[in-house]
């Protein structure tokens, strides 16, 4: 299982350059941003450059860029009958593939993708070269380079370039997080320009290069500041290049332009650690449960932010049926949350939450009294505070039981149950019981909220997007708070 914990950190080094927004794919709404080319500076020479987070993996390809029309490059993660390597497809009138041995299946990691064709190259290795994380991939699954001098019939006036689907069918959409995207037309470059090595921790990083950069004719940089839909510098897709290479965006909103990036990496839901039935969407904030009746092992999903000390704040926000909204330990009951149901005493000290039918509170099969029942649309904050062993929990801002999360060794209102044997905690967890009701959940650690926030509030160090303030002294769980909390 995946999470990040304490001391580790999934994101690039908390040092230098700062990248502000991502944007949120998710495949299920067909996303996609496109722009048509002029006449390229190379049909032969370009690099594309991106940091990604993935969402799903496993049993989806996922295109996150492409170009072309009828012929094509498309540059993707494959499907599990090649285990989430990262392929370049090219087609033409013969087809090529460079496929990695190398896996990307973390969905709690940023990576740094680069991908840089020079088919002038006598050496047909050097013709297409990938990197990750700054390191260039020479472990292959597949490698049919394209011949010496071949011209990508797909960098053509007219045709499209396209992030977040397959340019020629508008297919294969993608499903996670996109960062820092550059097309650079004519130079086949390394990760050097993109990002550097940081000196403290050997984390590789995005950099500050625009300035440095030569983008030629069709390049592009998207940083994905702005919210509009329109094709202009307002746009989603707006390109910062200074080429005014501006791309149309299609089932994307101001929504999902994202905080959570490789310099500052949020909690979301965890594909990974799941029950079967239940399912992800919304870049891992969006849970739906099962449908089976009385298989609540089935039903359940746990997040990738794992914690050991001080004190924490995050939102889920109640859309339809009951279940369970808490925290779990790391070292918990069967490899996975669907191994048993979380009801059991096998989970008693194990897992806390606060379940929304009644607003009591669970830690196994142990249920006390605490709060009231919470209603559809009805948010739930929840403040764990590791400090002094507490947890509390709220219903649109108001905490149950007069209970006061800055109240510090007193713990006053905080809930019942909450074990301070464990070691490392996960946040968060939902679990459904086992109604068979296929519960709805979104989850909101901050940097990405699956719901409509309309007062926008940070923690102390100005992280995070939230409905409600956040209790004095907590933080959202995201690398840089971890860095200095966890």
């Amino acid at each position: 299982m995946a999470f990040l914990i304490g001391g580790a950190n999934s994101s690039a080094a908390d040092a230098g350059y700062d990248v502000e927004n991502s944007l949120r794919f998710n495949a299920g709404d067909s996303p996609k941003l496109s722009f048509d080319q002029g006449t390229p500076t190379s049909r032969r020479i370009w690099t594309y450059s991106a940091w990604v987070k993935r969402s799903a993996s496993g049993d989806l390809q996922a295109s996150f860029f492409s170009f072309g029309d009828s012929d094509q490059v498309d540059v993707r993660f494959e499907d599990s009958s090649t285990n989430d390597r990262i392929l370049v497809y090219i087609s033409d009138a013969s087809s090529y593939y460079v496929r990695t041995s190398r896996v990307c299946h973390d969905p709690s990691a940023w990576y740094h993708i680069v991908i840089a064709s020079d088919t002038t190259d006598g050496t047909a290795g050097d013709r297409t070269r990938i990197y990750v994380n700054g390191v260039e991939e020479t472990s292959f699954y597949v490698e049919n380079q394209p011949a010496q001098n071949f011209d990508y019939a797909g960098l053509e006036s007219g045709d499209p370039i396209m992030i977040g689907a397959r340019a020629t069918s508008d297919s294969l959409h993608f499903d996670g997080y996109i960062a820092e995207a550059h097309f650079v037309d004519g130079q086949q470059l390394t990760p050097s320009s993109f990002g550097e090595t940081d000196a403290d921790s050997g984390i590789w990083k995005p950099k500050d290069c625009k300035a440095d950069l030569t983008y030629g004719t069709n390049g592009f940089y998207l940083e994905f500041k702005e919210t509009g839909t329109d094709q202009d510098a307002s746009g989603i897709g707006a390109d910062t290049s200074g080429n005014d290479n501006h791309f149309a965006v299609t089932n994307l909103a101001a929504t999902d332009q994202a905080t959570d990036t490789p310099t500052n990496n949020f909690a979301t839901l965890n594909p990974l650690d799941i029950g079967s039935e239940a399912t992800l969407s919304e870049g891992n904030c969006k849970y739906t449960g099962g449908t089976t009746l009385g298989q609540g092992q089935l039903q359940m999903c746990g997040g990738t932010f794992g914690v050991s000390k001080g004190k924490w704040y995050f939102e889920v926000k109640k859309i339809s049926n009951w279940a369970a909204v808490g925290i779990y330990a790391a070292d918990h009951v069967g490899a996975n949350l669907g191994y048993e149901g979380v009801y059991t005493s096998p989970w008693d000290n194990l897992m806390h939450g606060c379940y929304t039918n009644d607003g009591s509170v669970y830690s196994g099969s142990a249920n006390t009294a605490y709060g009231s029942r919470i209603d559809d649309d009805d948010i739930i904050g929840v403040a764990l505070d590791l400090d002094n062993g507490a947890i509390y929990y709220s219903d649109n801002g108001t905490f149950m039981d007069s209970g006061d999360p800055t109240s510090g060794a007193s713990k006053t209102g905080a809930a019942p149950n909450f074990s301070t044997s464990v070691d490392t905690w996960i946040l968060p967890l939902i679990a459904d019981g086992s109604s068979g009701f296929a519960g709805m959940y979104e989850f909101n650690s901050g940097g990405c909220p699956a719901f409509t926030v309309s007062s926008g509030n940070s923690d102390a160090n100005g992280y995070g997007n939230f409905e409600y303030a956040v209790p004095s002294g907590y933080y959202a769980p995201c690398t840089k708070n971890l860095a200095e909390f966890g």
